[in-house]
């Protein structure tokens, strides 16, 4: 069975926004992708068809897989960890998640399941943030 990670996706305020940063990214030549300062030890799990799950304006919204985890030196010669993802956003159901630091791990089973296939995948972004604002998905 898969891990996962999740993460807050910070100055992101809908899944739109996060599609539109990463264009950006890949208009420019880069991957997809975040880099962090811990490199996580469960690797082999995580690229054993993990995703990368991630938290927007307080509720898990969308998920990425991983498809690398690359050791990068900055320019002040601190090691860090590229994860580098792929091009696909697959939105999954809103679950809450209060706001912490750096990237956890996510088992599988306590994974939020994908919308794909659901009336609510297609339903227009600022839409889907008012309904998740009221509470009703």
């Amino acid at each position: 069975m898969a891990l996962h990670l999740i993460k807050l996706c910070v100055g992101c305020d809908s899944i739109d926004d996060l599609a539109q940063w990463q264009a950006e990214r890949l208009r420019r030549g880069e991957d997809v992708g975040h880099t962090t300062r811990m490199f996580p030890k469960r690797r082999d799990e995580l690229l054993a068809g993990g995703s990368l799950y991630w938290v927007i304006r307080g509720h898990i919204q969308v998920r990425q897989p991983v498809l690398d985890l690359k050791t990068v030196i900055g320019g002040d010669g601190i090691e860090r960890c590229r994860i580098v993802l792929g091009s696909e956003l697959a939105p999954v159901r809103p679950t809450p998640r209060r706001a912490f630091q750096g990237w956890r791990y996510l088992k599988a089973e306590d994974a939020p399941p994908d919308l794909g296939g659901t009336s609510a995948e297609n339903v227009p972004e600022a839409m889907r943030q008012e309904l998740l604002r009221l509470g009703l998905i």
